[in-house]
């Protein structure tokens, strides 16, 4: 097959012709597919044909075809220049932007509100003279219960349903998430000599039903003061300080003995129910008690001021412990503890 100038000139017009008629990207593709597709191209195949020319025309067929390729591949990319400036220009006039408006506001993260609650605790304390430490959350159970006076057949234990970790040494399983951030009382004075005043804060793992003022997971804040001298009057003006602070001075505040194995005597404080006032006994949130606990706290234990080389003869101190999603509940009227961790966008946006 011969092919003659005038015959590559008719296919250069016809291929020029068929891209002048693309008006998009999908024509476009279509038309080099048609054209210089690897597989079936009209260029393509005219290329195949190059061993079928007669030897002395070979070269010259050969040139007149790649010279075609070179053309048809720039007018192509001509065309889709040509194209995309078509488009920018119907966009700066049918589809205009107007700068001038002001930009989209980019919504803001925020704090979770137990984490803006714990910040607000600690910076109360830290008003009243206490600095903060920090303990492990995976802790040994020798600190975790024994340390702090609760020893393996001790019935206090049974308050928690404990979340052991599954690794055994000797035999026993010995290390845990923690149950309450008591165990850094001991931590703490093995490590200071009086006076201590630190608070820990950090999250505690229990493994029970949770309702509407009880989670699994929760955070704490741990509190200890030792020194010469401190008295039981000493603890309740601390806490006294610290509601006021965090609730208001119109807010009503009890304390009522309880047992706690590392204090004696130890006590609760409660605030009033902010749902019913006291006066609703199908209340699930007091229970219809009026009352809802917020922390635990009391005189540490003489036994373990000895135990960690202090002397107790002269030294006496106060531990407290609060949960703080307690304390967000009671701040802003939330009724459900459940609330703060199903990550409900409605719910976190209006903190």
């Amino acid at each position: 097959m011969t092919v003659s100038a005038s015959a590559f000139d008719a296919l250069r017009q016809d291929a020029l012709a068929g891209l002048a008629r693309a008006t998009d990207e999908a024509g476009l593709e279509q038309w080099r597919v048609e054209w210089l597709g690897r597989q079936d191209g009209r260029l393509t195949r005219l290329l195949r044909s190059v061993r079928e020319q007669p030897a002395a025309e070979r070269p010259a067929f050969g040139a007149a075809a790649n010279g075609l390729k070179q053309a048809l591949e720039a007018a192509l990319g001509e065309r889709e220049e040509a194209l995309r400036r078509e488009a920018l220009q119907a966009l700066t006039t049918t589809d205009a932007l107007d700068v001038t408006l002001p930009g989209r506001p980019q919504a803001l993260g925020r704090l979770h509100p137990v984490t803006q609650t714990l910040r607000d605790c600690v910076q109360a304390f830290a008003q009243m003279g206490f600095r903060v430490v920090e303990g492990p959350e995976v802790e040994w159970a020798a600190y975790n219960f024994d340390a702090v006076r609760i020893p393996e057949d001790h019935p206090a234990r049974d308050m928690w349903d404990t979340i052991w970790v599954d690794t055994l040494i000797g035999g026993e399983r010995k290390m845990l998430l923690r149950t309450h951030t008591s165990p850094n009382q001991v931590r703490v004075m093995e490590r200071m000599q009086p006076p201590v005043r630190v608070i820990v804060p950090g999250k505690c793992y229990r493994q029970e039903a949770t309702d509407a003022t009880h989670e699994w997971m929760l955070t704490q804040i741990e509190g200890l003061a030792v020194d010469e001298g401190i008295r039981m009057s000493d603890l309740k003006g601390v806490l006294y300080e610290f509601a006021r602070q965090m609730f208001g001075a119109d807010r009503k505040i009890i304390f009522h003995h309880s047992y706690f194995p590392f204090v004696e005597p130890g006590v609760e404080m409660a605030i009033d129910c902010f749902i019913c006032r006291g006066l609703g006994a199908a209340c699930s949130t007091c229970h219809g008690t009026g009352w809802i606990e917020i922390l635990g706290a009391g005189m540490v234990h003489p036994e373990i001021i000895d135990n960690v080389g202090y002397d107790s003869a002269r030294h006496t101190g106060f531990a407290f412990g609060l949960g703080i999603e307690r304390v967000a509940l009671l701040r802003w009227g939330i009724e459900d503890i459940r609330n703060f961790y199903q990550n409900d966008v409605r719910f976190l946006e209006q903190f």
